[in-house]
């Protein structure tokens, strides 16, 4: 299969070819009449598009179809205005590879260094706990994303952003020696865990929707309750399941941001920043890849703010 990719068309350009579904739904403009709007993804991108014949079924989020269109501006943003969509066929030949983004490490590496990193912990309890915790996830691990559309929604995702965690604790262990290595490495490992209990993911990493217990009750209130029956299971109690529990609760910082808990020792405080750089750092490595140098993204909501892409050429002048 040889098509454009989506992160390098222009406007004015016409594309046929497959796309995965993130987004699909039927809608009614101003005017009365119905239409599609969509959003197609790639390895290298998302486009938003319209199909403006409101007879047309909406495609299935997160299955593969065929478009044809050509590529528009609107509002200062590239759009793809639809032609013609089918489902894919059995005839047809599609590298899945090419349309779903993936995590850049090979996603056994990453689970050994996770692997690796737990069995250097010293405390006996916490290492009991978090193996119990990553042996019952560990298929789901590998591929995995870490959310649905936000940082590290990507094949493999969720091991992504544990692997970048996991290297920027021993850094910020470097510098803050009172820091408990245990309580930090072990946070990090289990923090996120839960989300394979809380969206429901194919095996290319679409996140098509939240299960029922992702919805009502979110994966910091799954994980505690997982990490109560991890430490029953091993036969762990005391101070060490409290300790991971509330690293569990209040790993996000803030109550508006889903903690019930806001930090209340050093390695709690520690494990929020970690999970926010690494989450940001990958939001707006995302951003840079489609913009190009010297340009203002339009806002981007997740952030609250628009981001500037330097002129980094300039930074070092030539001879």
């Amino acid at each position: 299969m040889q098509q454009d990719l989506i992160g390098a068309l222009l406007k004015d350009t016409k594309f046929e070819g497959f796309v995965l579904v993130r987004q699909s739904e039927q809608r009614t403009g101003s005017n009365g009449g119905k239409y599609l709007d969509m959003t197609f993804a790639d390895r290298s991108g998302e486009i938003n598009a319209k199909l403006w014949d409101g007879t047309v079924t909406p495609p299935a989020v997160g299955s593969v179809i065929k478009v044809r269109g050509a590529t528009q501006e609107y509002n200062g943003r590239l759009q793809l205005r639809v032609e013609k969509l089918r489902a894919l066929e059995s005839a047809d030949d599609v590298d899945m590879t090419l349309l779903t983004p993936c995590a850049p490490e090979d996603p056994e590496a990453m689970l050994l260094e996770i692997q690796n990193a737990l069995a250097a912990v010293h405390s006996e309890p916490l290492r009991l706990i978090v193996g119990e915790m990553l042996r019952q996830s560990h298929d789901k691990l590998l591929y995995f994303p870490a959310a649905q559309r936000i940082h590290h929604a990507e094949r493999g995702g969720l091991l992504h952003h544990m692997v970048g965690m996991l290297r920027l604790a021993k850094a910020v262990l470097s510098v803050y020696p009172q820091l408990n290595p245990d309580l930090v490495v072990s946070g990090v490992i289990v923090h996120d865990l839960c989300k394979t209990e809380e969206m429901d993911s194919d095996l290319l990493g679409v996140v098509k929707d939240y299960t029922e217990d992702g919805l009502l009750l979110g994966h910091i209130v799954i994980g505690v309750k997982r990490i109560a029956q991890a430490a029953q299971a091993v036969g762990v109690s005391g101070e060490a399941v409290t300790l991971l529990e509330h690293m569990m609760l209040s790993h996000h910082g803030e109550e508006e941001y889903g903690s019930p808990r806001k930090p209340m020792f050093p390695e709690a405080e520690a494990l929020h920043w970690i999970d926010l750089m690494d989450a940001r750092m990958n939001e707006m490595a995302s951003a840079m890849d489609k913009l190009p140098q010297g340009v203002f993204s339009e806002k981007i909501w997740s952030l609250e703010r628009r981001l500037y892409h330097p002129r980094y050429d300039e930074l070092t002048p030539e001879g």
